[in-house]
């Protein structure tokens, strides 16, 4: 699943699959470009605490670029409906453990938290889960800092202290909402990475 030196162009081609598949699901991809966007830059900022490298950066990717195209049967449970199409959709290249690592970031971008009882997850080796944990948990405070999908988090860093990462959001407005449903969707966060998640606004 590594990609060799010159796998640039394979990844480059995966992910235009990726893009097609989310087009292929009517996804919006305002808000879908927000919240990749900011996913990659909270593990990138965030990489000290989860060591994880390029390859589950590309796997976070993919999750988050997906994480919604369950919408094309309705809201009501989308995040399942996307682990689904993930995982049995032609139009994906990856092998099946790639397909339920993508999938299970994606399924877990909102609702329950990762648990042994789910068949998807608990198919996966212990070194595989906790990279679903961190990813899923990155994307799920991503998806918060866009709740009301209006792109409000310009951008983003962090600073990690002693028992606390402070994610300060350069804001054009006080969009509290976001604050707020970032913090509660940040449990995950939290508990994969033992860190106090606080989010600070930064008015531009």
């Amino acid at each position: 699943m590594h990609l060799s030196p010159s796998g640039k162009g394979v990844e480059d081609s995966r992910l235009q699959a990726v893009l097609q598949l989310a087009e292929s699901c009517e996804y919006e991809a305002e808000h879908t470009r927000q919240v990749t966007r900011l996913a990659l830059r909270l593990f990138d900022e965030l990489r000290p605490l989860h060591g994880l490298g390029a390859e589950e950066r590309f796997w976070l990717q993919c999750g988050a670029l997906l994480h919604d195209i369950g919408w094309i049967e309705g809201q009501r449970g989308h995040h399942k409906t996307a682990l689904r199409i993930i995982l049995n959709t032609p139009l994906l290249p990856f092998d099946a453990q790639e397909r339920l690592i993508i999938g299970s970031v994606a399924r877990y971008h909102r609702k329950a938290l990762p648990r042994e009882k789910h068949d998807h997850f608990a198919a996966l080796e212990p070194t595989e889960q906790r990279i679903v944990c961190v990813l899923a948990a990155i994307l799920r405070v991503a998806d918060g800092l866009d709740r009301t999908h209006q792109s409000t988090v310009e951008d983003l860093s962090c600073e990690i202290q002693p028992g606390q990462m402070i994610v300060k959001c350069a804001v054009r407005w006080p969009a509290e909402v976001e604050r707020q449903v970032a913090l509660d969707k940040g449990q995950l966060l939290e508990q994969v990475l033992n860190q106090q998640l606080v989010i600070e606004w930064d008015l531009l």
